[in-house]
C-alpha cells in the first residue's frame, strides 16, 4: 500500500532552505525573544504621537519595526509548523507566535486612534514635514476609516482578544490537516492508496469513473462524521467576523472586510450579477462534458476528469520548472530571473509528506525569500500550481525591493492577478505551442475546467460565505444541516439539470480553508477575469502593457487596489473585465465543441 513518506524521509533537495530566515533554532528563539523585548518597550510610543510631526514619524518607525520583526519570527514558525503539523516542536512555536502576534496588536491598538484624535488641521499641518513625506498614503489608509476606528483602550481589548477570534480557524486546520484520518482507497491500476486532500485532487481526475466515485464518497464519508464539528468552527469563525464588524460600526461583515482593501461593495456585487447572468455557459459545458464522457448520469465527481481521456501532458518537478520558465519568458529576462531565484535556491517545499499542510501557497516576509508550499503530483494541475504561486512569489520580490517596508506588502485583492495571469499566459503559451488536436482539445478543457473552478466555483463560494454570514446576524444557528441544504440548493444553480447533485456535494463547505479567512474567495474570481485581460494586453504586445504590468507589480500598497490596477489598465468598477472574461470563455468553449465534434 502506497503510504505519504515521514518528514525525515524528504529529500533535501525537495525541501524548502528555512535556514535563510534562521540558520537554527536557537537563533529563531533570540529573535522571538528581541520582538518580545521590543513589544515590552513600545508603550512608550503611545501618547506621543500628536506632540509633533518628529514624533510621529519616530513612534511610525518603532512601531513598523516592531511588526518587520514580528513578520519575520511568524513566518518561519509558521513554515516548520506547515511543513509538519504532527511535530509538537513547531506547534508549540506556532503557538508561541500566534500569542505574541496578539499581544503585540493589543499593545499598539492606540496606533489608529491615537492618530485620529489628531486635529485634521493639526495633521494636515503635520504632512507639510519632509520627514513625514513617506507616509502620506499610510495615515491616508487610516483617516479613510474614521468613523470606523474606537477608543484606544476598546481597540486594545479587541485586539487582545485575537487569539480567542483566531481559534475556530485554527481547530479547522488541525482537524484538516493532522487529525483527520482518510480511509484506504483504489488507484487507475487497482493499487491500494491512503486518501489525502493532495491525493483526492489526483483522483478526482481520473479516467475511471469508479475511482472518481471510491475518492469522491470516501472523502465525504470523513468529512459528514465530523460535519456537526466542522458546522461548529465555521459557525465560530463567522460569528467572530460579525461580531469585530458590529463593535466597529459597519453595516456588516462583508462591508467591514471589503473596507480593509478600499474595495468598493459594488465590486462584489457585480461579480455575483455577472457570473449569475452567464450561467448559461456553465451549463453548456457541463452538457457537453456529459455527452462527451458518454454517461447517462453526470455526477459532481465526473466534472473534474479531462474529457479526452487520460491527460496527454504530464510532468515530473523539473520539467515543470522548464515549461513554467517557457511559458513566463513573454514576461521578460528581468522577470525570469526571479524565477531562477526561486526555482534555483530551494524556496519551494515540493513533496508531499505525512503532516504537511494541504494546498499550496506562496509565503514569506519582507526580510525572507518568497517561499513556495506545494504537495506535487506529476499532472497539469500542478504545472499550473506551481505558474500560480510562482506569479505570487516574484510579485513579492518586486513588491519587497521597490517598496520601503511600509507598503512592502499588498492587498489580497491585487495579489490574485498577478498569480492568475501567470495561468493566462501558461494557457496562451500551451495553445500557441501545442498543434496536436488531442494536446489541444485537453488543453482548453483544462483551461474551462480552471474557469469553471476560479470564476464560477469562487463566486458560488462568496455567495454562500456571504449568506451564512447574513443569516448568523439575524440569528439563525448556523447548524450543518442549514448550511447544507443551502450549499446544496446553491450547487444545483450553479451547475444545472445536466449534473445529479449528488448528496456528498451539500458538505463541500466543511472541507474549505478559504472560508475561515474573511470574504476572501470572491478576489480569485475577480482576479482570474482581470488576469484574463492583462495576459491578453501583454501577449498581444499593446502598447506599453509589459512595463504597465511590472509596475503594478513594484507598486506593493503604496495605492489604494482598486487605483493600482486602474494604473495597470483594468478597471475593476465596471462590469467590462468580466464580460470580457466570458467572451474568452464562450469563444474556447466554442472549439472545444468543435474538435471533439
Amino acid at each position: 500500500m502506497k503510504q505519504l513518506p515521514k518528514r525525515s524521509d524528504v529529500p533535501e533537495a525537495l525541501t524548502w532552505d528555512l535556514t535563510k530566515i534562521f540558520k537554527t533554532d536557537a537563533d529563531f528563539e533570540a529573535a522571538f525573544k528581541a520582538v518580545q523585548d521590543q513589544n515590552a518597550a513600545i508603550q512608550s510610543v503611545q501618547g506621543t504621537l500628536g506632540h509633533s510631526a518628529a514624533a510621529l514619524v519616530a513612534g511610525l518607525t518603532k512601531i513598523l519595526d516592531l511588526y518587520q520583526q514580528l513578520e519575520k519570527v511568524y513566518v518561519y514558525a509558521s513554515l516548520k509548523n506547515d511543513q509538519d503539523t504532527m511535530n509538537a516542536k513547531y506547534q508549540g512555536y506556532q503557538a508561541q507566535v500566534s500569542s505574541l502576534a496578539t499581544a503585540v496588536s493589543a499593545n499598539v491598538a492606540f496606533l489608529d486612534p491615537e492618530i485620529l484624535a489628531i486635529p485634521e488641521a493639526k495633521l494636515n499641518e503635520f504632512k507639510q514635514a519632509p520627514e513625514l513625506a513617506l507616509y502620506q498614503h499610510f495615515l491616508d489608509t487610516i483617516t479613510a476609516n474614521r468613523p470606523h476606528v474606537l477608543a484606544p483602550e476598546t481597540e486594545a481589548l479587541i485586539a487582545a482578544a485575537g487569539e480567542i477570534l483566531g481559534s475556530p480557524s485554527n481547530t479547522f486546520s488541525v482537524l484538516n490537516n493532522s487529525d483527520l484520518k482518510f480511509p484506504v482507497v483504489h488507484d487507475e491500476a487497482g493499487n491500494q492508496v491512503r486518501l489525502s486532500n493532495g491525493v483526492y485532487g489526483t483522483l478526482i481526475e481520473s479516467t475511471d469513473q469508479k475511482v472518481r466515485q471510491e475518492a469522491f464518497t470516501a472523502l465525504y464519508q470523513v468529512y459528514g462524521q465530523f460535519k456537526n464539528t466542522l458546522a461548529a468552527t465555521l459557525s465560530g469563525e463567522v460569528k467572530g467576523h460579525n461580531y469585530i464588524a458590529k463593535t466597529h460600526h459597519y453595516k456588516d461583515a462583508r462591508a467591514k472586510a471589503m473596507s480593509n482593501n478600499h474595495i468598493p461593495e459594488s465590486v462584489y456585487d457585480t461579480l455575483v450579477h455577472e457570473v449569475n447572468d452567464h450561467l448559461d455557459l456553465l451549463h453548456r459545458y457541463v452538457a457537453l462534458r456529459k455527452k462527451i464522457l458518454k454517461l447517462d448520469e453526470l455526477h459532481m465527481y465526473d466534472l473534474y476528469t479531462p474529457l479526452t481521456g487520460s491527460a496527454p501532458l504530464t510532468y515530473t518537478f523539473d520539467q515543470a520548472k522548464a515549461e513554467a520558465k517557457n511559458a513566463l519568458a513573454i514576461l521578460g529576462p528581468d522577470y525570469l530571473s526571479h524565477v531562477d531565484e526561486i526555482f534555483d535556491n530551494r524556496y519551494i517545499d515540493v513533496m508531499e509528506n505525512q503532516g504537511k499542510r494541504s494546498g499550496a501557497y506562496s509565503g514569506g516576509s519582507y526580510d525572507t525569500p518568497p517561499y513556495e508550499l506545494l504537495n506535487w503530483q506529476d499532472n497539469v494541475n500542478n504545472l499550473y500550481t506551481l505558474v500560480h504561486e510562482t506569479g505570487h512569489s516574484v510579485h513579492s520580490w518586486y513588491t519587497r525591493h521597490n517598496q520601503p517596508y511600509v507598503y512592502g506588502d499588498y492587498p489580497i485583492f491585487v495579489a490574485e492577478i498577478a498569480s492568475t495571469t501567470n495561468e493566462n499566459l501558461l494557457t496562451e503559451y500551451l495553445l500557441k505551442t501545442q498543434t496536436d488536436p488531442i494536446v489541444r482539445a485537453y488543453i482548453l478543457n483544462y483551461y474551462l475546467d480552471g474557469f469553471k473552478g476560479t470564476v464560477y466555483r469562487q463566486t458560488q463560494f462568496a455567495e454562500f460565505e456571504h449568506y451564512i454570514h447574513q443569516a448568523d446576524a439575524k440569528g439563525q444557528p448556523l447548524t450543518a444541516e442549514f448550511m447544507s441544504q443551502y450549499y446544496q440548493k446553491l450547487n444545483g444553480q450553479y451547475y444545472g439539470d445536466s449534473v445529479i447533485n449528488d448528496d456528498q456535494i451539500a458538505l463541500e463547505w466543511s472541507r474549505i480553508p478559504h472560508f475561515y479567512m474573511n470574504y476572501y474567495v470572491y478576489q480569485y474570481a475577480t482576479g482570474f477575469a482581470a488576469a484574463s485581460f492583462l495576459s491578453h494586453q501583454i501577449t498581444t504586445q499593446q502598447p506599453a502593457a509589459l512595463d504597465k504590468y511590472l509596475n503594478y507589480l513594484k507598486s506593493g500598497s503604496s495605492s489604494y487596489a482598486i487605483d493600482t490596477m486602474k494604473t495597470a489598465g483594468v478597471d475593476m468598477t465596471q462590469a467590462t473585465y468580466l464580460k470580457d472574461a466570458f467572451k474568452i470563455f464562450e469563444t474556447r468553449l466554442d472549439e472545444l465543441t468543435e474538435l471533439l465534434g
